[in-house]
């Protein structure tokens, strides 16, 4: 089936839109036909076996199937802001990172351009050598992470929220966790258990990201003992953020208005470390907002920069 027959009736995310984004519609994500992105760069901040040495070779794409009221990248997940490349260009940027020495490409916010990147990835097929890593928000339909089998080596989802309440409220999305939780299990499916080469580069598996959110440490906890009972303490890795720093719309919410205190971020930290999962903890001084990358509008590639 060609994209753009794919692409006439849209159902790519649990939103299930079905809008036309082939004939000039978009979706509830703001995505159309084009392909949007907004920073292709090497990046040094993602997990260390991910950044690894040289950095990861992101690739932001523009809009979101989530609409996070907290969102660091707000400009380009809930705004839109980016500048538009066709699948032969974006198939030429994985190119380029891996020749920058890029130690995969990292594919961020990638879902409502699932099938424009598997026809890109499909340009490359032979040439790219390094790993793709599918880097969302958890959000995902099965059916489309089906469609990445062969295509991804290593998946980065959020698993924002256990509780609809905080879902809805704060990504309108009540049906997060039964979304995301079937999701990950797909990923871990696809992937198998985690994989390393003799320098610790992650080459295949999953790592599950949780972002400890202020006044959210009970949520937290129900989220990890899913993740228990669900999960042999090998199969995938556990990433805990305390990233949190109030941006967009989260001082709307007196629960969000402030950072994630040391209390609540080492409370899952020991529940985390109490499961039996490896994985990584973030610093507590990632909390700022100096951490948040630059976008841009218009056609810019930082492929010899890290970080700016």
């Amino acid at each position: 089936m060609e994209l753009t027959e794919l692409l006439n009736s849209c159902t790519l995310c649990p939103r299930g839109c079905k809008v036309n984004r082939a004939g000039g519609e978009r979706g509830y994500c703001g995505a159309g036909k084009d392909i949007v992105i907004a920073r292709v760069s090497l990046h040094q901040w993602e997990e260390p076996c991910i950044s690894f040495k040289n950095g990861s070779g992101t690739v932001f794409f523009s809009n979101c199937c989530l609409k996070c009221c907290f969102c660091q990248n707000y400009e380009i997940s809930a705004r839109g802001k980016g500048f538009t490349v066709t699948v032969s260009e974006l198939a030429d940027i994985f190119l380029k990172l891996q020749s920058r020495g890029a130690d995969n490409i990292n594919l961020v916010t990638p879902t409502p351009y699932t099938l424009h990147i598997i026809k890109a990835l499909d340009k490359v097929r032979g040439e790219l050598k390094i790993p793709v890593v599918y880097n969302c928000g958890g959000y995902e339909s099965t059916e489309t992470l089906e469609m990445l089998r062969s295509y991804v080596d290593i998946f980065l989802p959020d698993l924002k929220y256990y509780s609809s309440d905080m879902s809805c409220v704060y990504s309108r999305a009540e049906n997060y966790f039964e979304k995301a939780s079937a999701a990950i299990k797909k990923m871990a499916e696809l992937t198998g258990k985690p994989l390393f080469d003799e320098n610790g580069k992650m080459l295949k598996g999953v790592i599950v990201r949780h972002l400890v959110l202020p006044n959210g440490r009970h949520d937290t906890a129900r989220l990890i003992e899913w993740l228990s009972q669900n999960f042999e303490k090998d199969e995938i890795l556990v990433s805990l953020m305390s990233q949190f720093v109030p941006v967009y719309k989260a001082f709307e919410h007196k629960a969000l208005s402030r950072r994630t205190s040391t209390f609540e971020y080492n409370y899952a930290a020991d529940l985390l470390e109490k499961s039996g999962f490896d994985g990584y903890m973030q610093k507590r001084s990632s909390a700022d907002t100096d951490f948040i990358p630059q976008f841009h509008s218009e056609k810019h590639f930082d492929f010899n920069v890290k970080n700016n």
